[in-house]
């Protein structure tokens, strides 16, 4: 029968190949694309805010100088003025770039074709080169302005957000993914999403915090919005701000929960320690506490269930505690850097006033963290995980027949293979009644060679009865020599002989 090489169609299948100059081509379009469409998104939210204020002088030019600095702020670079730098930058903003970023990488991947992980970095250093000298360029402009940016700061700054961006935006399409999961065992692979699940579960339970806080203190949120300013840009513009920094919040209020708190000039708040006083009249920092609570060392309850859950996801992973160990560790390890990174972006320089610097401490929060995920979820993971069940090796141990009962067996003997099945179901079932056992048979019958002996042809010449006869003295001599060798035999040994069946002696 015929059959399709599947495998070969498979990989005769290539993507479309392009010249040097047209691949040249994508990649440009790709890196300035990314470059252009960015820096018009900050330009338009700039425009409406602008263009929403009472007393705001719009103009195209101001609005295009404006962007600079806060495009470069999206890629976190910190900005300076006569007062001090401003070193806590919105994530928001930096997150949709990244987004942006991310999406453009992969649409040019996937336009070019690019299937191997060696082929994105063309796209990746494209991308990242791009961002890099216009950042580069802008923080040369500015000189000694108002605002100024290290132009060295900006160059690399722009360029290690938008090359991440890149990078896991061509990760999948690409198989940078499997060159790196690939070498992981599945215990560390488990731990691995272990980690990344506690971490993104902290940053949640910090979400709900600030929610909290929020919701309880509505009154003064609503008060500060309507301090802001009486006109709509205004209050847009102060919503906009509280939307930027609201990533900020939550990985703030995300080291509330897990214990190391956070800091803004000497206000200092913790579940264990509380320092109170004057903050910034922004409506998003009403959810802070005003007060020290008795009940704030509750919340971090939350971390400790949280590693509970996480030795609970990896007691399974292997019938070796130390495997489940070293899973548990490897998630300890993967939430706490990843609450490390969060926390040296959300913090920062904030131009030299009452309120500087805005902490939060990253070394505690990823210490703290680490032990939260490692400590329950080692014990749950050793306790609550599978063991092997030692067999003794008993000689003495008496065999145990399973029970089976012929009358509810399934008479349909089914196997995995169809073939088998078919030659399983062709066998004749023969039973013990069609045997026939000759009764008459004596235990003590022997197998006889004199009536068993094969009948001589009778056309057999002469010449070979002759020399027959000739040879049957020679034998029986031999057999009379080998029954004195018996007999003498049995008389060393002091034995007697013994008749067969036919009544001759033998051993």
């Amino acid at each position: 029968m015929l059959q399709r090489d599947v495998t070969r169609e498979v990989n005769t299948v290539r993507p479309p190949e392009f010249s040097r100059s047209e691949r040249l081509r994508v990649l440009v379009a790709a890196a300035v694309g990314s470059v252009v469409v960015g820096y018009a998104a900050v330009a338009a939210v700039l425009a409406l805010v602008s263009a929403t204020a009472t007393y705001a002088d719009f103009s195209t030019s101001g609005v295009l100088s404006a962007a600079a600095p806060a495009w470069l702020a999206a890629h976190h670079v910190p900005l300076r003025f006569d007062s001090g730098q401003l070193g806590v930058l919105p994530l928001l903003p930096t997150a949709l770039l990244m987004l942006l970023v991310g999406r453009t990488a992969a649409g040019t991947a996937d336009r070019l074709g690019l299937y191997e992980p060696l082929q994105a970095r063309g796209v990746v250093l494209s991308i990242a080169g791009s961002h890099a000298v216009v950042g580069g360029a802008i923080a040369l402009v500015m000189g000694d302005g108002v605002v100024r940016a290290t132009p060295a700061v900006a160059f690399f700054g722009c360029a290690a957000v938008s090359g991440l961006a890149a990078t896991i935006g061509v990760a999948r399409r690409c198989g940078l993914y499997e060159v790196v999961f690939d070498k992981l065992d599945p215990v560390a692979l488990h731990g691995l999403r272990a980690g990344f699940m506690a971490l993104f579960a902290l940053v949640s339970v910090g979400s709900l915090a600030v929610a909290a806080g929020l919701a309880a203190s509505w009154p003064r949120t609503s008060e500060l919005f309507a301090g802001a300013g009486p006109s709509f840009g205004v209050g847009l513009g102060v919503f906009l701000l509280c939307l930027a920094y609201l990533p900020n919040a939550i990985i703030a209020g995300f080291s509330y929960v897990a214990g190391a708190g956070f800091s803004m000039g000497g206000v200092e708040v913790s579940p264990l320690r509380f320092v109170g006083g004057q903050v910034p009249p922004v409506p998003l920092l009403a959810a802070m506490p005003e007060n020290e609570f008795v009940w704030s060392p509750a919340v971090l309850v939350g971390g400790a269930v949280l590693g509970v859950l996480v030795g609970w996801t990896c007691r399974k992973v292997s019938d070796r505690p130390s495997s489940r160990l070293r899973a548990v560790l490897v998630a300890a390890i993967t939430a706490g850097v990843g609450s490390l990174v969060l926390a040296a972006t959300a913090g920062g320089r904030l131009a030299g006033g009452a309120f500087d610097p805005v902490t939060v401490p990253a070394g505690l929060l990823a210490l703290l963290v680490a032990l939260w995920v490692l400590v329950p979820g080692a014990l749950v993971a050793w306790l609550a995980g599978s063991r092997k069940k030692a067999v003794a090796a008993d000689d003495a141990a008496e065999f145990v027949e399973p029970d089976y009962d012929e009358e509810t067996a399934d008479p349909d003997v089914v196997f995995e293979d169809a073939e088998l099945t078919d030659q399983f179901e062709q066998l004749e079932v023969v039973d013990s009644d069609e045997f026939e056992v000759d009764e008459d048979l004596e235990d003590d019958d022997h197998y006889d060679e004199d009536e068993y002996a094969e009948e001589e042809p009778e056309d057999v010449e002469d010449v070979e009865g002759e020399e027959e006869d000739d040879a049957e003295p020679e034998a029986e001599e031999d057999l009379g020599e080998e029954e004195d060798l018996d007999a003498e035999f049995d008389e060393m040994l002091g034995m007697e002989a013994e008749e067969d069946l036919d009544g001759k002696p033998g051993r």
